[in-house]
């Protein structure tokens, strides 16, 4: 099954792009690789979460928090690419925690993330992983991520963006 109707099955909508919160883009594609830049939780009641993992957020709150943010990654490949269907594989995920000292589940959380893009990629959402504990991120946000994609045609059974017009020039 493809990607885009994975996710229409699931129900998720992906919503808008973020923008970035300084002097960079949201994504850079060089040849079949596309880098996304790191992106923080998505705001819950108009406000981004802030504080650390192990104090402020659960193992398991930030998990969610690890979600959205895949959401908001897995949005920017489609703007990006037009279909998640022409996602052939996360090659690399980076995961950062924003954690006290002696919390050490930073792969749990960041499973929250990594859970989603096997969810909605299937095959092609696994991929190498870090999952780090920094001391800080920016605007203390609890988690942020960023990834390496590969890209590729749209998958068997999938829909890109592509008008059937300009395929057959």
């Amino acid at each position: 099954m493809s990607a885009e109707k994975r996710l229409a099955q699931l129900g998720i909508d992906l919503g808008t792009v973020s923008s970035p919160v300084a002097n960079y883009v949201n994504a850079v594609k060089t040849g079949n690789l596309l880098f996304l830049a790191g992106k923080g939780p998505r705001a819950v009641d108009g406000r981004r979460p802030q504080g650390k993992v192990g104090r402020e957020y659960t193992a398991e709150q930030a998990y969610q928090h690890a979600r959205t943010v895949g959401l908001d990654l897995l949005a920017v490949m489609r703007a990006e690419l037009g279909s998640l269907d022409r996602v052939k594989r996360v090659v690399k995920v980076l995961g950062m925690v924003n954690a006290v000292p002696e919390f050490q589940d930073h792969p749990k959380v960041i499973n929250g993330c990594s859970d989603l893009f096997v969810e909605v990629l299937g095959d092609a959402g696994k991929h190498a992983r870090s999952a780090v504990g920094m001391g800080s991120l920016p605007m203390g946000i609890p988690v942020e991520i960023e990834c390496i994609v590969e890209i590729g045609a749209a998958r068997k059974g999938g829909q890109n963006n592509i008008s059937r017009k300009k395929r057959r020039k």
